[in-house]
């Protein structure tokens, strides 16, 4: 293994593309500590500290590579970007002239990044304005000037008239956007001149920074001997996070390397005197086809309803209606929580793998290069057949996507885990993280492969 660590910085060209990768994601790093000079910084930790956001906030911060707790200048993170692709690839499946221009090819898709572009700037915008409203509306409702969100001086100038108020605003709302643009760009030179997947990397860099933190919390936390002291972990509970943790790693690979392999037969034609064709290959259909976005999306729609009652249950103190929805939407609260969660998984990796995998045309793709499944005809019936495999291989993809998503809330709930320590060392975080090394190691193994050095992933 080290012999291959050290063919991969032999070879020039490989050598510069990971180095650049890495400046790349330390530039990342260096802006995501850096504040907004609006905010109290000492408040803000104080308030996600405490309180029913900072689980929210933390979920958040995993899939979209932000710093919402401290309003730093990469606060909204690569989540209007994200938003915006999905937005524009949804829109590619049901809007005409979108289907026309990603029938183009090269030339239109990079139409449609430039769409892409400027609705993630409208995002921003939008999302930026709404965070600093919130900002105002937190810092407003107490009379402490040192709990307050906003920094003593701004708040003061807030009132000596509009002029000042809405310069300071409309200054961090253009910092929070230019902040997402910049990572948006660096996304794509990563893409570009660096190697591996911009914005999955820097999604990753996020989530292993925190890291971490969730060990030395989790150490902090522990006693080291059976049983433990009362609130804190036992030797038994490490064990049990460690086998989570390896369980989950191994179960990410051998999903995301699953695959259905249909046999395919390419019709016989005779060119003068030779034969071609008739060779019997394979269709490769993976099983998790959805990839991480069903959990992505589902736990962003499952913050709305937790938000929603933790405010209606807040301001109608006295309805008990209201105070037990609370209580099921609420992070780790148990089967009916984690039953929705289940559902809407299953919901979204269906619907994500309706619109990235379209039978029809794979059936037509193969027709036109004179390829066939055996025992079924070109056309009709091969779509149905493929439609037919992959809602079977999508339930199971779905079912591995769901158990990894609801393993931090039940250990979280079972052995006094903090949520997103159980998160980061065998849930969704580590899902993410371990796909995303997945596919870099894969890009790496290419520039070797064509090189003709074995590939990381090979034996010696």
């Amino acid at each position: 293994m080290f012999e291959k660590f050290r063919i991969i910085f032999t070879i020039p060209e490989l050598r510069q593309k990971i180095f650049l990768t890495l400046l790349f994601l330390a530039i990342y790093r260096v802006g995501w500590q850096i504040p907004l000079p609006v905010v109290n910084q000492q408040a803000m930790t104080a308030h996600f500290e405490t309180g029913g956001l900072a689980d929210l906030v933390a979920a958040v911060s995993v899939f979209s590579a932000s710093q919402l707790n401290q309003a730093t200048i990469f606060g909204l993170g690569i989540m209007p970007y994200i938003s915006a692709s999905i937005i524009f690839q949804l829109l590619g499946s049901v809007w005409k002239p979108l289907e026309e221009l990603k029938k183009e090819g090269e030339s239109g898709q990079k139409k449609i990044n430039e769409y892409t572009r400027y609705a993630t700037v409208v995002l921003c915008l939008i999302q930026s304005y709404f965070y600093l409203r919130w900002l105002i509306s937190a810092s407003a409702s107490t009379a402490n000037p040192a709990s307050r969100l906003i920094n003593e001086t701004v708040w003061e100038s807030m009132q000596s008239g509009f002029l000042a108020n809405f310069g300071w605003q409309f200054a961090a709302v253009l910092t929070m956007t230019a902040g997402t643009v910049f990572l948006m760009w660096l996304g794509e030179q990563i893409d570009e001149f660096g190697i591996g997947n911009g914005i999955s990397l820097l999604i990753m860099a996020g989530i292993l920074a925190r890291m971490p933190g969730a060990g030395y919390q989790l150490i902090k936390q522990s006693d080291f001997q059976l049983g433990g002291a009362p609130g804190n972990l036992g030797i038994e509970h490490l064990i049990v996070l460690a086998v989570m943790f390896v369980a989950v790693i191994f179960g990410v690979v051998f999903i995301t390397q699953g695959q259905r392999r249909i046999p395919t037969q390419s019709a016989k034609h005779v060119r003068g005197r030779r034969v071609y064709g008739g060779t019997r290959q394979y269709l490769p259909l993976r099983v998790n086809q959805a990839g991480v976005m069903p959990i992505i999306f589902a736990s962003s729609l499952l913050m709305i309803p937790m938000i929603l009652f933790n405010q209606l249950a807040t301001r109608f103190p006295n309805n008990g209606v209201l105070g037990e929805l609370k209580a099921i939407f609420e992070r780790g609260d148990g089967f009916t929580y984690n039953l929705f969660y289940v559902a809407m998984i299953y919901f979204f990796c269906y619907f994500w793998t309706a619109i990235t995998f379209n039978p029809k045309d794979m059936a037509e793709n193969l027709k036109n290069f004179g390829t066939f499944i055996p025992g079924y005809r070109p056309g009709k019936r091969t779509t149905d057949y493929l439609e037919k495999v992959m809602v079977r291989i999508t339930y199971v993809g779905a079912g591995f996507l769901a158990l990894v998503a609801i393993i931090p809330t039940i250990i979280s709930a079972a052995i006094n885990v903090p949520l997103m320590v159980a998160s980061f060392y065998g849930g969704t975080g580590l899902l993410i993280a371990v796909s995303v090394a997945f596919d870099l190691v894969q890009k790496i193994d290419s520039h070797l492969v064509m090189r003709n050095y074995k590939g990381l992933l090979e034996r010696s």
